[in-house]
């Protein structure tokens, strides 16, 4: 086994990644050193199977995470390529993904790469995996989703005549690194204290600077409100939000209309107040205060320039910021254990906060509908009554016999 050497970022952002088809890679002296001779082509095909996800940013994000992980693991540390991986390296590379070693993790995020001498070169900083608040822990759901990308990269590389063989399928038991779970896997989300402060920071942020953050107010309500994933609010090749996509029927109800994961269009009920946070922000913008039928005009606008948004990054960068305001909050009036607990909070808790705080009062089937989840199954996981319950007849239970 090779000296494990420090990695760098492999595949840059996808509003930054070039045409693989376009653009093939010829070189990798600028990203990797001493990389195996056929390290060239292993990255040839996985730029273009990342590419092919280049409709989906979520995807696409999760897709990149993983195929970088492995790759970087089988240059830097084993010294193979794709070619020579088989079964036992899967398991060594699991072993490895569980538990790597320091030198690989940060205690933050950073770009990945950056804007030097004309051109986009890794950022130095950067680290395959963070870990924010101490030792680094590879979850369940980790776990998963390397096993699921990793056999659809390699089924792929299969397909493309470049491997015969998927190392991932050849594994019989892989019980041993997945545990099966007997009850509903717990939703991250906001609690109410945390959700009021979050809103209440982002308020006082457009009230002091309303030419900025505006924007900000709308983006958590809209978060909030309809469940919006990020990849929803940003000009994407599949789909550009536009306030045009807000619209009235006949009977007076607003609906806003997206394209969401899995390429599926749907329509989301707008709420009275979800409507009133529209006028607002549309108003700051010197607009009507609701939106014509065919309104062209991008849903998040850029504060310079034209144009929507296109960086789910600036969309987690504005929504951190009011995680930020509102911890110093929280611990500033006590609220300590909350404070804490919001640091490991990220954008897509507010979609799970909006819709467990909807299906306590609205019916599942219509929360189902407008978060656009596949079946009812999903929609329960949200549903907390039965574990409450669970609970609370268990708080008083004595260990000791008076």
């Amino acid at each position: 086994m090779k000296t494990q050497k420090q990695p760098s970022a492999l595949f840059d952002t996808l509003e930054e990644m070039p045409n693989p088809f376009k653009h093939p890679t010829r070189s990798l002296s600028h990203l990797i050193e001493d990389a195996p001779d056929q390290a060239v082509p292993d990255y040839q095909f996985a730029c273009e199977f990342l590419y092919s996800y280049r409709g989906s940013p979520d995807t696409f994000s999760t897709y990149r995470r993983e195929v970088e992980h492995f790759l970087q693991w089988s240059w830097l540390v084993v010294d193979k390529s794709l070619a020579q991986v088989k079964r036992e390296d899967i398991e060594a590379y699991v072993e490895f993904a569980r538990s790597p070693p320091l030198t690989w993790i940060s205690n933050k995020n950073v770009a990945r790469f950056l804007n030097r001498d004309g051109g986009r070169l890794p950022n130095p900083e950067w680290t395959p995996y963070v870990s924010a608040d101490g030792e680094y822990v590879c979850s369940q759901a980790g776990l998963q989703s390397l096993f699921s990308v990793l056999s659809s990269f390699f089924n792929f590389l299969i397909q493309e005549n470049y491997l015969s063989a998927n190392p991932v399928s050849q594994i019989r038991q892989k019980s041993k690194f997945l545990r099966k779970q007997q009850s509903k896997t717990q939703i991250r989300r906001l609690s109410p204290l945390q959700w009021s402060f979050v809103i209440e920071a982002a308020e006082n942020l457009a009230n002091e600077d309303p030419a900025t953050h505006e924007r900000t107010l709308f983006i958590m309500n809209a978060l909030f409100a309809m469940y919006l994933r990020i990849s929803e609010l940003v000009d994407t090749p599949r789909w550009c939000p536009q306030m045009g996509h807000f619209q009235r029927d006949p009977e007076g109800n607003w609906w806003f209309l997206t394209v969401g994961k899995g390429n599926k269009e749907r329509e989301i009920s707008v709420s009275n107040q979800m409507l009133e946070a529209l006028r607002r922000y549309r108003l700051s913008r010197g607009m009507t205060a609701l939106p014509m039928p065919g309104e062209a005009s991008p849903l998040i606008h850029k504060t310079r320039g034209k144009g929507g948004i296109t960086s789910t990054r600036q969309i987690r960068g504005i929504v951190q910021k009011c995680f930020d305001h509102a911890q110093e909050r929280l611990k500033s009036e006590g609220f300590i254990e909350e404070a804490e607990r919001l640091a490991a909070a990220t954008v897509h808790w507010l979609r799970h906060t909006g819709i467990s705080e909807d299906v306590k009062f609205r019916p599942r089937e219509h929360v189902r509908d407008d978060a656009g989840h596949g079946s009812s199954a999903i929609t329960d996981r949200y549903i907390d009554v039965e574990r409450a319950e669970r609970h609370a007849s268990a708080r008083q239970k004595p260990i000791k016999s008076d």
